[in-house]
């Protein structure tokens, strides 16, 4: 979990992304608390500037990956209200173009169906 939190590649579950998103608010809440909007100091300004843009990033690569569980685009993430959905909906079985699913569910190799035999 939480691995490679900075690339749009991949898949990742329900967990993974909520927590993203709990790290993303405590995250923006610690930063008004010490550094505030509202700083005298301009390079406590910019340093603010930075670290939302950073963590809204990380939410967006997050959010992108979460689309691609769902076998979606990244870019769906931009319609009303589909965060609510990918923090819901399941995944989709088995791999996709995305990659394999993040649970383990559906992803057969070769090596498991040694040994059975054909159904008709």
């Amino acid at each position: 979990m939480f691995k490679n939190v900075l690339s749009f590649k991949g898949r990742i579950r329900r967990t993974e992304f909520g927590l993203t998103y709990i790290f993303y608010f405590v995250s923006l809440n610690l930063l008004d608390l010490i550094i505030g909007p509202e700083s005298n100091s301009e390079l406590a300004a910019y340093l603010y500037i930075i670290l939302v843009l950073f963590l809204i990033y990380v939410l967006i690569a997050q959010s992108a990956k979460r689309c691609h569980d769902r076998g979606n685009s990244g870019w769906y993430q931009i319609i009303p209200f589909y965060g609510l959905w990918l923090l819901f909906a399941d995944s989709d079985h088995g791999p996709n173009q995305y990659g394999p699913n993040p649970k383990g569910i559906g992803n057969d190799q070769e090596i498991d169906q040694i040994g059975k035999t054909e159904e008709d």
